[in-house]
């Protein structure tokens, strides 16, 4: 008896949403080249999106993110109630939103110019994370950040936040120190911290915060400053104001 054939997927019904002509353009041309993605509607603004979400119902958004009126990322965030709510993927020219991506649980976020392989790559994302829904129960939810997409090369990619070793900040970014590699996203230290889950991470010192597990051990210079010793074998200070919190981790 001939083997059964997996069931053919339904194409995903997209809309696309941005304010640059050229840009819904060339997405409209990725989109027909690639299986199982139909172009269901576009708009130019959040505002039209909205009302085409209603109407369309579709199962994917390919959003960009700075658009006049109600921008991307709130209209991102008007889906949160939706009993069917469309996966989102992000398409943009800027690199800051990656972390509040992640508030709003976006499935990708791709950097222009989109390319048909990385477009191809997020919509096998998207139905990865739909198949996941419906064979297994959900994760339960959380309050604390728990992947961060990160600039690389031409792209971004998606880093566990556990993973994450060390953070120090570089003025308005943060430095991201994931074994050997490290990358850069842009988001102040305070801002990221409170995102943070506290019974993972510690933050040692105005411009560090480190996973609490990294932490090898806390000494005293015998003049007046502690210092962490950290598992990749490197030392830094502990600042003042946080020396209570790190002396906690070794119950003292």
């Amino acid at each position: 008896m001939a083997a059964e054939r997996p069931p053919i997927e339904r194409s995903l019904r997209t809309l696309v949403v941005d304010d640059e002509p050229l840009a819904v353009e060339r997405l409209q041309v990725i989109c027909a080249s690639l299986d199982g993605v139909l172009v269901v509607g576009t708009a130019a603004d959040g505002a039209s999106a909205s009302r085409l979400i209603q109407a369309l119902s579709p199962d994917l958004i390919l959003l960009d993110i700075a658009m006049p009126g109600l921008d991307g990322m709130g209209l991102a965030r008007s889906l949160e109630g939706l009993a069917a709510r469309p996966a989102v993927v992000f398409c943009t020219a800027f690199d800051q939103y990656a972390v509040a991506a992640f508030d709003v649980a976006a499935c990708d976020y791709l950097l222009k110019p989109i390319t048909p392989e990385r477009l191809a790559r997020a919509v096998g994302r998207v139905r990865d994370v739909a198949r996941q829904s419906t064979s297994a129960p959900s994760p339960p939810k959380t309050e604390w950040l728990q992947e961060i997409w990160a600039p690389h090369r031409a792209e971004m990619i998606r880093l566990a936040v556990k993973t994450i070793d060390r953070i120090e900040a570089e003025r308005d970014y943060m430095r991201l120190c994931v074994g050997t590699r490290s990358y850069l996203v842009h988001q102040t230290i305070g801002e990221l911290e409170r995102k943070l889950d506290p019974g993972i991470f510690i933050r040692l010192h105005r411009s560090l915060i480190v996973r609490r597990d990294f932490i090898g051990g806390l000494r005293h210079d015998g003049r007046g400053a502690w210092q962490a010793s950290l598992l990749d074998r490197s030392t830094v200070r502990i600042g003042r104001t946080y020396l209570a919190a790190a002396k906690a981790l070794a119950g003292r």
